[in-house]
């Protein structure tokens, strides 16, 4: 990804780039792909009656950490606190889909890899929103 690059030249940022930012929106685009292919594996599985919580938690997830990963890469800090909101509420699906995948992963190693996932974009947007005001 180019996210580092591409914020550093905006002229806003003038070089000064939110490093905990850049490793947020990373993490919330490849959670919003992981969570995407998840719930399309779920739909695969032949319990998936069993994994309907799962699914919905899984889309939840990807479209909010999209949402969170592209409002986040529009010019750091222009409104802070949308982006502050958005990245909390992405920590919150991240941290609810996490648990339901990590019901899954012993019988599913896609839920297994989505629940690892999603605690590192938690972690991540917890980190960035820790962040946002001090750059």
């Amino acid at each position: 990804m180019h996210v580092e690059t591409m914020i550093s030249t905006h002229p806003h940022v003038r070089g000064n780039v939110n490093n905990a930012l850049v490793d947020c929106i990373q993490k919330c685009l490849d959670c919003a792909q992981t969570c995407t292919i998840c719930a399309d594996a779920c739909l695969g599985e032949d319990m998936v009656a069993e994994l309907r919580q799962c699914i919905r938690l899984n889309l939840d997830c990807a479209d909010i950490c999209a949402a969170a990963g592209m409002i986040g890469a529009r010019r750091t800090g222009s409104n802070e606190t949308v982006i502050r909101q958005t990245l909390q509420a992405c920590a919150e699906a991240c941290r609810l889909c996490g648990e339901e995948c990590g019901h899954h992963a012993e019988q599913h190693e896609h839920c297994r890899v989505c629940a690892e996932v999603c605690r590192e974009c938690e972690q991540a947007c917890n980190a960035a929103v820790q962040s946002i005001g001090m750059h």
